[in-house]
């Protein structure tokens, strides 16, 4: 197979966007220098003179230097590389004045005004190399523009740096909502069928449904809110078989449309966590409230269950320490930065969680 030698649709982009880069770099230039010369033709003649040093120097040091030296931590190689660099470029860029750009710009200056003289090409070759004055302007001529595109290659790495290591954690945090929640649904369907129960069939159809949405829809980075809160209603269908009468819950939705989006999987940990610790615990009967209301992208989620009579003390898990609970506020912290209040209440006979929520707020996360 014959392999494919022109470039994909985003190299194209980034060609373009370097390109545009450079174009810009030319005008400013231009711009700044032409005011000194006598026209602006010869002015942008001279500046494209110098700009392959300043093209050579940023991509020496932005795609060789920084990825095989300072990447990899060749901490000393990288420092002799980049003086290198700095003085090859600066050494370039005075030579091309001296032999080049400094000659067509007095041979233009001397035509208007034949007076003219320039005390700059006073000297031989290396009485004008050797010029402190004009080595300095070399050097600062050469690395204004390049050390501007290094910064921004620099933010660019950091920002892909830290959109990578979000995205890892994200999933790690998905991937740890899996098992854990399987784990618990799976002890509920054990003690069905050690009770013969006839209603484990339909247990492993509602587990079945949830796991697909996990296992499939919840990959994306928003999914319809309305959708997500039906994978918890089936959930607690799937609870109040396994409690009965033992359990008495209410579910209030207000507001609920099919305009808003969420983050998967963020609001089923809070329930679950109501009933492993809350439900399961209590010997007699218990109870859970959960309220949620929508309006404006605003969204109000409230949980609240009765507490067992008393606790075992040989039990070292408990709300606040639950995997469900401490996984739902990490991705808030990492999707909803400054969107978002998590507010745990915890009284004798009573746990509540709290959710306020800004919808259209959630941050992106590039895949």
């Amino acid at each position: 197979m014959r392999p494919n030698v022109y470039p994909t649709h985003q190299a194209r982009i980034r060609i373009l966007q370097h390109a545009a880069f450079w174009i810009v770099v030319l005008i400013i230039l231009t711009v700044i220098y032409g005011a000194g010369m006598p026209d602006y033709w010869i002015a942008i003649g001279v500046v494209a003179l110098f700009l392959p040093i300043h093209i050579a120097y940023f991509y020496s040091i932005g795609y060789v230097i920084i990825p095989k030296f300072f990447n990899r931590k060749k901490r000393i190689e990288f420092f002799v590389l980049l003086i290198a660099a700095v003085v090859f470029s600066t050494l370039t860029f005075r030579l091309m004045e001296i032999f080049v750009a400094d000659p067509i710009i007095y041979s233009a200056v001397k035509k208007t005004d034949p007076t003219f003289v320039w005390k700059k090409l006073e000297g031989s070759f290396w009485q004008q190399l050797a010029k402190p004055v004009y080595l300095i302007s070399a050097f600062e001529q050469t690395n204004i523009f390049v050390w501007i595109a290094l910064s921004v290659k620099f933010f660019k790495m950091w920002f892909e740096r830290r959109q990578a290591a979000m995205e890892a954690e994200l999933n790690f945090l998905k991937g740890q909502l899996h098992p854990h929640f399987l784990f618990n649904t799976l002890n509920n369907l054990y003690a069905l069928t050690l009770n013969q129960s006839p209603q484990s069939p339909g247990v492993v159809l509602g587990l079945a449904e949830i796991l697909r949405y996990m296992l499939y829809e919840a990959n994306t980075d928003v999914v319809d809110l309305e959708r997500d809160i039906k994978i918890v209603e089936s959930y607690i269908e799937l609870e109040k078989i396994r409690y009965e009468e033992r359990l008495d819950i209410n579910f209030s939705i207000n507001g609920l449309s099919n305009e808003y989006k969420i983050a998967p999987l963020l609001i089923l940990p809070l329930v679950e966590n109501a009933f492993k610790h809350g439900a399961s615990e209590q010997v007699g009967q218990a109870w859970i409230n959960i309220d949620l209301r929508v309006k404006n992208n605003f969204l109000k989620f409230k949980i609240s269950n009765s507490k067992p009579d008393r606790p075992d003390p040989k039990d070292s898990r408990n709300h606040h320490t639950s995997i469900g609970l401490a996984n739902v506020r990490k991705r808030l912290e990492i999707l909803y930065p400054s969107a978002h209040q998590l507010k745990i209440l915890e009284e004798d006979e009573v746990f509540a969680v709290i959710l306020e929520l800004e919808l259209d707020k959630k941050i992106e996360i590039a895949s």
